[in-house]
């Protein structure tokens, strides 16, 4: 037993992970090896070897103040003293009451209730089963969905059936249920996505739901659509009395420059989903905050129309007071300070960009920035295939970004400092200079 112990601390921490382990979104046949991360602090990342990464996409979007925040930590130490965890039936505490008395002052005035899971597809699995619970407490039966083309709203059944068939859900295509797919209102385009909408609320007279990222369809290559364009189909769905539910799980905490997209807004959603941010990437966590009207659809003398749903990890003593400081961190005025100086340093970087022969629709809102890189004529077109090879152009270059297909994006932590940010911009400088499309025809090599 002990020759095994010594064994495994000489060997290669990758190599172990390589025997055992299984990740997400991951062919493991073809990929690289993973980088082993030793450590974090604020906006890089540290390997076993101390090599540097500066982490542009904020760890899938969740690391709102930097890894290893000594305030978060502690925050966490402190509660783990005094209470872990309780079952949340039947039972409450401090750190889940205060934090929904915060949240709530950041929705909505439609929005009163919280709801807590794990993470955002959970959150978004709730709102989509209260959406149909709702109207079945009243016999009335509504199954139908109405989401946005090219969706994401995670990997859970419910989730996966409100998004785009694509490699994500392909394989359990028969067992999810009936969904409707209108065009996202593309800024000019809007009235061709309201006549969609129009023609599916005068079809169906069973639509439980209408799901939607606000602003930013975030898996779909960070595609941005407009305000005015989707306020006129919320509006439109409340007059239809179809329960709206807005996926802010990467849109929150002033991704787009207000702490909600959907702030942008004059109709508003009667169900609002959170995560990621939520605690800062620290430890898991998801919210469903939704209106009163749902809330009480649900009560009942019959225990039946209860809402029968929980997880183990419930509404998290740790989680939750986690997310409570990670809220202290954000109102402080020198983190919204950050949150416009990344902003403002994000359009100037697109506008520079924008003009380059290799470089299409360049696009910024709030911290987020993206543009699809135009692969040479003669290049293979797998577009699949060429974010695993872009990722490795950066990663060897010391910058974590994870390209959705042939779409590049920044969306990096608020501690983020200038020098850090202005060596991502340099990296991709770089990058688009030597993948030049008048290069592509001397050499099979465009991302060496």
């Amino acid at each position: 037993m002990k020759k095994n112990v010594k064994t495994k601390l000489k060997q290669d921490l990758v190599t172990r992970d390589l025997r055992c382990l299984w990740h997400p979104y991951t062919q493991h046949k073809t990929a690289a090896p993973p980088i082993a991360i030793a450590k974090g602090r604020g906006a890089i990342l540290y390997d076993e070897q101390k090599k540097a990464y500066i982490d542009a996409i904020a760890s899938w979007w969740q690391n709102l103040h930097g890894h290893s925040h000594p305030y978060l930590a502690k925050a966490i130490y402190k509660q783990a003293q005094q209470l872990e965890h309780v079952i949340f039936a039947n039972f409450t505490h401090a750190p889940a009451v205060e934090l929904a008395e915060r949240i709530l002052n950041y929705m909505p005035a439609n929005i009163n209730r919280i709801f807590y899971t794990d993470n955002g597809s959970t959150s978004v699995e709730v709102g989509i089963k209260i959406a149909i619970q709702y109207f079945y407490n009243q016999n009335v039966i509504k199954k139908r969905f109405v989401a946005f083309k090219n969706s994401y709203h995670g990997d859970t059944f419910a989730a996966m059936a409100v998004a785009s068939p694509s490699i994500f859900n392909l394989p359990f295509g028969e067992f999810l249920f009936q969904v409707e797919f209108i065009d996202a209102p593309i800024l000019g385009k809007e009235g061709e996505t309201v006549q969609q909408f129009a023609q599916i609320i005068e079809k169906y007279d069973d639509i439980a739901g209408f799901i939607f990222e606000p602003l930013v369809q975030g898996a779909a290559g960070m595609q941005m659509h407009s305000a005015a364009g989707l306020d006129k189909l919320v509006a439109m769905a409340k007059n239809a009395q179809i329960i709206c539910i807005a996926d802010e799980i990467m849109t929150a905490f002033y991704r787009t420059g207000k702490f909600l997209a959907t702030d942008y807004l004059e109709n508003k959603p009667d169900i609002i989903c959170l995560s990621k941010g939520l605690t800062s990437g620290m430890l898991p966590l998801g919210i469903t905050a939704c209106a009163n009207f749902l809330y009480e659809g649900f009560l009942s003398d019959e225990r039946a129309k209860a809402f029968f749903h929980g997880h183990s990890c419930t509404a998290n003593p740790l989680s939750t007071r986690l997310a409570a400081a990670s809220l202290d961190l954000l109102e402080k005025k020198s983190c919204r300070q950050k949150i416009v100086k990344i902003a403002q340093a994000q359009h100037q970087f697109i506008t520079k960009i924008s003009r380059l022969e290799n470089v299409q629709n360049a696009r910024a809102l709030g911290v987020i920035a993206a543009f699809e890189w135009k692969m040479p004529t003669n290049a293979d077109n797998q577009i699949i295939n060429w974010g695993a090879k872009i990722y490795q152009f950066f990663i060897r270059r010391g910058v974590i970004l994870r390209p959705l297909g042939n779409t590049i994006y920044i969306l990096p932590p608020y501690c983020i400092r200038k020098r850090e940010l202005e060596k991502i911009y340099k990296t991709i400088i770089k990058f688009l200079s030597k993948t030049r499309l008048n290069n592509s025809e001397k050499s099979g090599d465009l991302y060496f």
